[in-house]
């Protein structure tokens, strides 16, 4: 999705600072056996692993700001939080009013442990990528001709998993019926996203809008006469908060895109 993420996460560290970053440390340790995503973004852009190197920054030095003062004055309010920090920045594909702090609908949200950017394929290489390879991406994902997804610079992704909405209390064993995540939009709210089984979702503070990442652009599209060779490529790059573009013969659902860098534990 993104292509100036190394000035992002630079600001974000100087923000924060040296000390903050080793105090939290000890509160958020890097959850064992998940998966190492970074941020999606076009192929022509910044050296990927240069991206990578960003996104762990941010994931970490927005993580920290979250609980400050729980770390710094009361190690055992840290502790009841439970948080854990990710690896690398996940995504989550959002739905529903920009304005509101909680709704319905989760279950209709999606999310993105890997990197879709990378693994992604051009919309104008649609054919010789994809089409001639019975769908199936150089990077082993399916393309769904019913139900595809693509990013603000004009990249087919993979479409993203159900958002998991269920947890294990590692203490009682207990599955719960809901999942909190910390997110952010990189702007001015790092906050806790809690989605529950129902589908109901609620933010600890700030808006929907205030957790988007708005120069990240998604949307799938969707029916049975949808094509990407019906898309316009001049509709690409996108500008950020604008909708994604129409294409002739299909359904379009634009999702907001939100950054994760952890979750309850």
């Amino acid at each position: 999705f993104f292509h100036h993420n190394h000035t992002i996460a630079m600001k974000s560290v100087l923000r924060i600072g040296t000390f903050l970053f080793t105090t939290m440390a000890a509160h958020l340790p890097v959850a064992d056996g998940l998966a190492l995503p970074s941020s999606p973004g076009r192929q022509q852009a910044a050296p990927l692993h240069s991206r990578r190197f960003a996104l762990s920054t941010l994931s970490t030095a927005v993580l920290a700001s979250l609980l400050p003062n729980a770390a710094l004055a009361d190690d055992a309010v840290a502790k009841q939080r439970k948080f854990q920090r990710y690896p690398s920045i996940r995504f989550i594909a959002a739905l529903g009013d920009p304005k509101s702090s909680s709704g319905t609908g989760a279950e209709a949200w999606g999310l993105w442990r890997d990197d879709p950017g990378p693994r992604g394929v051009y919309l104008k290489d649609y054919d010789r990528r994809l089409g001639a390879n019975d769908n199936v991406a150089p990077a082993g994902w399916k393309f769904d001709p019913a139900d595809w997804w693509v990013e603000e610079h004009g990249l087919i992704m993979s479409t993203p998993e159900p958002l998991p909405r269920k947890s294990l209390d590692k203490d009682t064993k207990e599955v719960l019926p809901e999942k909190r995540y910390v997110v952010t939009g990189d702007r001015e709210v790092t906050t806790v996203l809690t989605v529950r089984e129902n589908g109901s979702w609620e933010l600890e503070k700030g808006s929907l809008y205030d957790v988007t990442h708005l120069p990240c652009r998604s949307a799938a599209y969707r029916g049975d006469t949808c094509a990407p060779k019906n898309a316009n490529l001049k509709d690409f790059p996108v500008k950020p908060g604008a909708e994604m573009p129409v294409v002739t013969g299909c359904d379009k659902q634009d999702y907001a895109v939100l950054f994760v860098l952890g979750e309850a534990v």
